[in-house]
């Protein structure tokens, strides 16, 4: 049994081929085909139902993804963690909320590569509702994730802190100035971020508590177009305080005086509870805590 056999297997069953597993990992089909008959041999069972053109796990083949998802994940680590340096090598794996992209991540990564330069990192942008499953998966090392407060058995948190979501809106908008709560947004166009976004989430579940019709004019998970749409007059964007200091500062938008119910975020890093903390996280946790400090 090798890495690349379990590698092989495991993306079989992301994409449901062994033709999509192949293009993926640049290999011949035949190629794919040998690896898993020489695994499904030394197990001495049959990993992949084969029905049609639609390729599923067997029993066996589903228990097998978590100790292989365990093995790949533990691969990663050595890696890391061990070479003939003290300095670790590698490839960290980090999962990002978009938002902490905009003045944080470039600046906190730039300083990594100073201190930690034999690690690669590579980003992926994560939402709330599924990175807990590619932590759990192995095909991330870290999460460092914008999003109201949360607790997953399956993670251990090294680190939160409060943020502020607001309301931003063009500088000429009628509600500039003005003390505002639920009742006053009624009428007023919403630009809100996409479907499976909390922000969203956490603003019409409070209007429509409080008995207010919204009206959404767009939803998209680019805080750029938000906010491009809300300078031009087009509405009322509800977006992280963080994502929009440049247009606060240039004033080309206004972050209205809100008197309603408040909206609780986070920027929080998680990793999985069995992970290893070696000085690959813990260099970037202390960069990162340093960084807001």
């Amino acid at each position: 049994m090798t890495i690349t056999q379990l590698n092989t297997f495991l993306k079989i069953t992301e994409y449901g081929s062994f033709s999509a597993a192949a293009n993926n990992l640049g290999y011949a089909q035949s190629t794919v085909t040998t690896q898993i008959k020489q695994l499904e041999d030394e197990l001495e069972c049959q990993l992949f139902d084969r029905l049609g053109k639609t390729i599923i796990p067997t029993s066996q083949g589903k228990r097998l993804i978590t100790y292989a998802e365990k093995m790949l994940q533990l691969e990663r680590e050595i890696h890391i963690e061990v070479s003939d340096d003290e300095e670790p090598t590698g490839v960290l794996k980090i999962g990002v909320s978009e938002s902490l992209c905009y003045n944080r991540i470039p600046e906190i990564m730039m300083e990594y590569k100073k201190r930690v330069p034999g690690i690669d990192i590579q980003l992926t942008f994560i939402t709330h509702d599924t990175f807990p499953d590619m932590l759990q998966k192995g095909e991330l090392d870290l999460v460092y994730t914008l999003n109201p407060d949360m607790e997953d058995e399956r993670l251990t948190g090294l680190y939160k802190s409060e943020e502020a979501l607001g309301f931003f809106v063009s500088p000429d908008h009628p509600l500039v100035g003005k003390k505002i709560k639920e009742k006053d947004l009624e009428g007023y166009p919403l630009l809100l971020t996409g479907h499976n976004c909390s922000f969203r989430h956490m603003i019409l579940s409070d209007l429509s508590k409080c008995g207010i019709d919204s009206k959404t004019l767009i939803e998209t998970s680019s805080k750029e177009v938000l906010k491009q749409f809300a300078a031009n007059g087009l509405g009322i964007a509800f977006i992280p305080d963080m994502t929009a200091d440049k247009e606060m500062k240039n004033g080309t938008l206004k972050k209205l005086d809100w008197k309603g119910k408040s909206f609780p975020i986070y920027s929080q890093i998680f990793i999985h509870k069995d992970k290893h903390i070696g000085k690959a996280i813990s260099s970037l946790v202390d960069i990162i805590k340093s960084e807001i400090l």
